[in-house]
């Protein structure tokens, strides 16, 4: 074997190595993007879950509000439906953006630039629901004992509100707490997996 046939084979050889260089790193980005993606499935199921619950209750309230027949009452409804209608709307629409970031292999800071961009504007989506609840919480106790038993609790209060309230807005916090916390868990863990492959130089 003469020198250019040894030669010729060494670039076959670091062509097919070159080839299966890209195709791993292909795989490598396919299987990371996947990896990325699922981290969120089971976040979008719970709040698109929560959110037709909402969207629901946003339309009961709306096709009984004839029944709110006072300007506190129509304006404690009015609130409630663009609370019930439009925190889930932004939740779903933060949530799924993070979620559909495409990994860019050719510029890994421009894909962290996105990421930390659609992170933020999530966990500024979560803490804004996070008070909004405590509001709408206050909002729906007078709203449904209108709609649903037609008392007015702020002119006849029940004694059953005294500690109903208290006991939800106890509850709410470590809801909100546990909540807010998987949020933070998930996004943190989707970052370093997107830092593990910067890592690993792709």
């Amino acid at each position: 074997m003469d020198i250019e046939e040894m030669q010729a084979i060494w670039s076959q050889i670091g062509q097919d190595l070159e080839k299966q260089k890209k195709i791993t790193n292909t795989l490598v980005l396919k299987m990371t993007q996947e990896r990325y993606a699922n981290k969120f499935n089971k976040l979008a199921t719970y709040e698109t879950v929560g959110a037709f619950i909402c969207f629901i209750t946003a339309v009961v309230i709306l096709l009984n509000f004839n029944k709110l027949d006072t300007w506190y009452f129509v304006l404690c409804g009015a609130l409630l439906i663009v609370y019930f209608i439009t925190l889930p709307a932004l939740v779903l629409k933060s949530l799924y953006a993070i979620k559909a970031i495409k990994i860019d292999a050719a510029s890994y800071a421009l894909t962290a630039k996105k990421y930390v961009k659609a992170k933020n504007k999530l966990m500024l989506v979560q803490q804004l629901g996070v008070c909004l609840n405590f509001v709408a919480i206050v909002l729906v106790i007078p709203v449904f004992s209108k709609l649903f038993k037609n008392k007015d609790v702020f002119v006849t209060p029940s004694a059953i509100w005294y500690w109903l309230l208290p006991v939800l807005v106890i509850v709410m916090v470590f809801v909100s707490k546990w909540g807010y916390n998987c949020y933070k868990k998930i996004t943190n863990s989707a970052e370093n997996l997107l830092k593990e492959l910067e890592d690993t130089e792709v």
